[in-house]
């Protein structure tokens, strides 16, 4: 009898042992930039990129946590090695790639656009002495900073809803910002808000940033998200949460 429970209590710790030595990955969001990431009303991240990374997760069989931090940070602490990966609405470019790797896209390259008081009377095709609001570290902020702003006053905040909120209070007079995200505030806006200027198309899509000797992670959350795109997931996922959008990844 006793041979027979030393048997039964090894078959069951063969069983269980896959998923105890499943590899954790912490992943970093920002938690305020819907519909991006946000923060829910019980204080856990929500939104496309978080349903997004559980859906990558439980396709790579990894076992993910998420880590709300400030954009401002989120790169340097993910090199410090305080998580192991960033999914917060970031977009894939040449300078960000000086310092970090990506994995494949998960959203597609997002004309960014102006939007201002409805009404406005600012002259995009002689934009001078206007206040121009943008999110600190963004592809937005550096393509203003970069072509703006000899004319203008860049103003850099901290998060996206901060720049909207001074928007409302008129201390603003655009904000520049990625499409996807204006394109609700604009239509929450009952008409007091509206799109302004032309679109400007910057950056090459948005994917999970990794340091750059994570080679295996990448390569498991590349194998996943080429998965779920050719199953729909990911484009089921673009369509709830950015207002049908799509499809961009399966037919």
């Amino acid at each position: 009898m006793m041979k027979k429970m030393v048997l039964t209590a090894f078959a069951l710790l063969a069983v269980s042992a896959p998923a105890m030595s499943q590899e954790t990955v912490r992943i970093a969001t920002e938690g305020a930039y819907a519909p991006w990431n946000f923060l829910a009303d019980d204080g856990k991240p929500a939104g496309y990129e978080i349903d997004l990374g559980n859906a990558i997760c439980a396709k790579a069989e990894l076992s993910c946590e998420w880590v709300v931090n400030d954009w401002d940070s989120i790169i340097p602490n993910l090199l410090a090695g305080n998580y192991d990966a960033i999914m917060a609405g970031m977009s894939i470019t040449e300078e960000r790639l000086q310092t970090i790797n990506f994995s494949d896209e998960y959203f597609p390259a997002d004309p960014s656009r102006y939007i201002a008081p409805t009404g406005s009377s600012v002259d995009f095709d002689n934009l001078k002495d206007v206040r121009i609001g943008v999110q600190g570290g963004t592809i937005q902020a550096s393509y203003a900073e970069q072509n703006l702003a000899a004319d203008n006053t860049i103003v850099s905040f901290t998060t996206a809803d901060q720049a909207v909120a001074d928007l409302a209070a008129g201390n603003l007079d655009v904000i520049f910002a990625d499409g996807a995200y204006v394109d609700p505030i604009v239509a929450a806006s009952s008409g007091s808000i509206d799109y302004a200027g032309p679109e400007v198309n910057i950056g090459e899509g948005m994917g999970v940033g990794l340091r750059k000797d994570d080679t295996e992670l990448k390569g498991k959350l590349d194998a996943a998200l080429q998965a779920l795109k050719a199953d729909g997931t990911v484009d089921k996922l673009i369509a709830q949460w950015f207002d049908g959008r799509g499809p961009y990844y399966s037919n």
